[in-house]
């Protein structure tokens, strides 16, 4: 990018690269990869309390509420490696909509950022 100094750009790296690390580590605490599909896929555990009837009911919860955290959670690694892929393809840094520099600020705030303030807006609708 344009404006970004390569110091900028490895810090901003290394924090996309540390948040692939954590949330793939959080991942992996109750849910394992799909050896089927892309590398951000993950299929969640079903946990083993017991065999009582109200294990087995917290069991069902337990599930359910991980169920949603592994798509929020992907979600976010697919974000991630998006940007790190970006970096790869050095257009890291450039909105994918009008094609102009995101600013640093965006970018530091918001790393996984693909698109500028304006055209944000104006996707929202909070033009």
């Amino acid at each position: 990018m344009k404006f970004m100094n390569k110091t900028t750009h490895e810090e901003l790296k290394q924090i996309l690269q540390d948040e692939k690390e954590r949330l793939e580590k959080e991942l992996k605490g109750f849910a394992h990869r799909n050896p089927k599909t892309a590398d951000s896929d993950f299929e969640t555990d079903f946990p083993n309390l017991g065999d009582k009837e109200d294990e087995n009911a917290s069991e069902v919860a337990q599930y359910s509420d991980n169920l949603s955290l592994e798509s929020e959670l992907e979600k976010e690694l697919r974000d991630v490696e998006s940007a790190l892929n970006l970096m790869k393809e050095d257009v890291y840094g450039q909105c994918k909509y009008c094609k102009q520099d995101i600013d640093e600020r965006r970018l530091r705030a918001r790393p996984t950022s693909s698109s500028c303030i304006q055209c944000k807006k104006t996707l929202t609708q909070e033009v």
